[in-house]
């Protein structure tokens, strides 16, 4: 009779197998998006709120939840017609607002933004005399100083030029631009960075998430900046997605990749995915999953990719209903402020290949 002989290595193999299977089953889920972005490797996960919002005491209690949001951005209390209304006058208390919020909430702050060509004010944009480069590169400068220099050390990253391209990767046709030239962009992070030399500085923009023209016109305006020798930390991609049409992680996390390599961080700032009214539903909400935890993913894969931020939390508080006919659905909580298939997704995805201790702890 033959006898049975099993190699002691392969019992030893089984026994860790089976011992790791357990640690994994027994780990426990993060907290929230926020502590699962950590749990990843990445600085934060967080979203955008307006002042106004506060008020809807349900909604400001997610927003302060640090689980899920480790970064908050003002949507609208720091752009230049809230903060410089007129010549002489700066009003600063809807961003001191926000500055105060994160700090009480121990929050990273992403202040936004210090040039754009939009929600500009009438003394900008209908000057009584037209401006020319001497007259309105002192504005600018004085803007950009007067700003980065009240929150100095309380922001986290600056949106110090945002927009400033057209699709095809040309520059869009601003007042900044039509007064002063490009140089108006690495004036901008020049200012910025003398007064505040600690924050992050970032050049933000939509329709950067898949190779192309305005791809490519990202790339020229961090080369722009940095061959000056002037300080450019980051490109913000916007991720204002369309459901069904939104990029895949790998075309997501190329382009990224095509940022990161010129020496500069990349982060996702203000990610929703929209859907027709006509299609919402079940399962439109099971493909916006997909495509909020394929930008998860992207992220995840690309070492420079320092976070992701939602523009918004419930489709309550959301700017497409109101910017695109037809369109909403697009944040990762409804209007009655339950979450959504995308919230589990991206959880799911930031924990994606994780591997938990043998004690059972996550790490998160």
């Amino acid at each position: 009779m033959m006898r049975s002989f099993v190699d002691p290595m392969v019992l030893l193999i089984c026994f860790l197998c089976i011992s790791f299977s357990s640690a994994q089953s027994s780990c426990p889920q993060p907290a929230g998006l926020h502590a699962a972005a950590k749990a990843s490797g990445k600085l934060y996960f967080g979203t955008a709120f307006d002042d106004p919002e506060l008020s809807d005491l349900p909604f400001a209690a997610l927003l302060n939840n640090t689980s899920d949001f480790g970064q908050i951005t003002p949507g609208n209390a720091m752009k230049f017609d809230a903060t410089h209304p007129t010549p002489t006058q700066y009003t600063l208390s809807r961003a001191s607002s926000a500055v105060s919020l994160a700090a009480a909430n121990g929050q990273l702050l992403r202040c936004h933004t210090l040039v754009w060509h939009s929600q500009l004010p009438g003394w900008i944009t209908n000057p009584p005399t037209p401006w020319t480069n001497d007259t309105l590169t002192p504005v600018l400068q004085e803007h950009i100083h007067t700003l980065a220099s009240a929150f100095k050390g309380r922001c986290a990253a600056w949106d110090v030029v945002n927009e400033a391209l057209n699709e095809d990767g040309t520059w869009r046709d601003t007042v900044w631009y039509r007064t002063i030239g490009e140089a108006y962009v690495p004036l901008a992070f020049e200012v910025a960075a003398k007064a505040d030399p600690s924050v992050k500085l970032y050049y933000n923009d939509y329709n950067i998430e898949s190779e192309g023209a305005k791809a490519e016109g990202v790339r020229r305006i961090v080369k722009l900046v940095k061959d000056r020798g002037i300080p450019i930390h980051g490109v913000g991609l916007q991720a204002h997605l369309v459901s069904g049409s939104a990029p895949s992680t790998a075309d997501l996390a190329r382009v990224m990749v095509s940022y990161t390599a010129l020496g500069v961080d990349a982060a996702i700032t203000e990610l929703d995915v929209r859907i027709k009214d006509a299609d919402a539903g079940a399962t439109a909400e099971t493909r916006q999953a997909t495509e909020y935890a394929n930008v998860i993913k992207a992220c995840k894969t690309v070492a420079r990719c320092v976070g992701v931020t939602v523009w918004g939390i419930s489709d309550r508080h959301s700017w497409v209903p109101g910017t695109f006919k037809g369109e909403g659905h697009a944040l990762p909580w409804d209007k009655d402020l339950k979450k959504k298939p995308a919230y589990k997704a991206m959880i799911d995805a930031w924990m994606l290949g994780q591997i938990c201790p043998m004690g059972g702890r996550s790490g998160a």
